[in-house]
């Protein structure tokens, strides 16, 4: 599978490459012909940081952030995200006026759930989603109300690759889109044209990775 991997650059830094795996794959809300694999971003420092500055760009200058809730394992993203945010002088209603950088848990019904620990990092505080990937924005939109559940304010939706330009009337600011990656195409699971073809499922996937069938 790993053989037919391409590489789409970004066109803000020839740092950053977006790896494209074609075939036919399973998310949790939606079947797609390409694989995006984001593994090098959110775990390289060097290309996180860089990440962290288009993203920071891209965000323009927001009115607060005191927190960035990290989805599908962003959080080294996340944490130089902060960095741009507190470069930039962007207010924080925290105490010691710095940034929390935080990763909610996940119940088995995909609820978000913050533990009694971390629930002061989101109540009453500015917050910033960012997330690995985005296809249909359900996750988002999931993300979205734990968050407001546990009192939080979102200031802004990040994500390295989307296909999502607007979730619940909040902007989505990605590095990559549905446009860098030529042939990109989603499907509702009833409407699949692989499966109608009677074409197996090559892996499941997710913002955390793949897992083959």
């Amino acid at each position: 599978m790993e053989g037919r991997l391409v590489k789409f650059y970004s066109k803000e830094s020839n740092m950053l490459a977006l790896h494209a795996i074609p075939g036919h794959f399973a998310t949790s809300n939606s079947h797609i012909n390409f694989y995006i694999d984001v593994t090098g971003m959110k775990s390289r420092i060097q290309e996180a940081e860089e990440a962290a500055k288009i993203l920071a760009h891209k965000f323009g200058h927001i009115s607060y952030a005191d927190t960035i809730v990290c989805m599908d394992g962003t959080e080294v993203v996340g944490a130089f995200l902060g960095k741009e945010f507190e470069k930039e002088q962007i207010a924080s209603t925290n105490q010691h006026k710095t940034i929390y950088v935080i990763s909610p848990e996940q119940s088995r019904d995909n609820q978000m759930i913050f533990r009694d620990n971390t629930k002061n990092m989101i109540a009453g505080k500015h917050v910033i989603l960012l997330l690995a990937t985005t296809t249909t924005g359900e996750t988002i939109r999931r993300s979205l109300e734990g968050i407001q559940y546990y009192g939080g304010l979102v200031e802004g939706i990040g994500s390295i690759f989307s296909t999502v330009d607007v979730v619940n009337n909040i902007k989505v600011r990605s590095l990559f889109d549905g446009n860098d990656v030529i042939g990109y195409q989603t499907f509702p699971k009833a409407e699949c044209p692989f499966c109608k073809q009677g074409n197996k499922i090559e892996a499941v996937v997710n913002g955390y990775g793949y897992s083959k069938l």
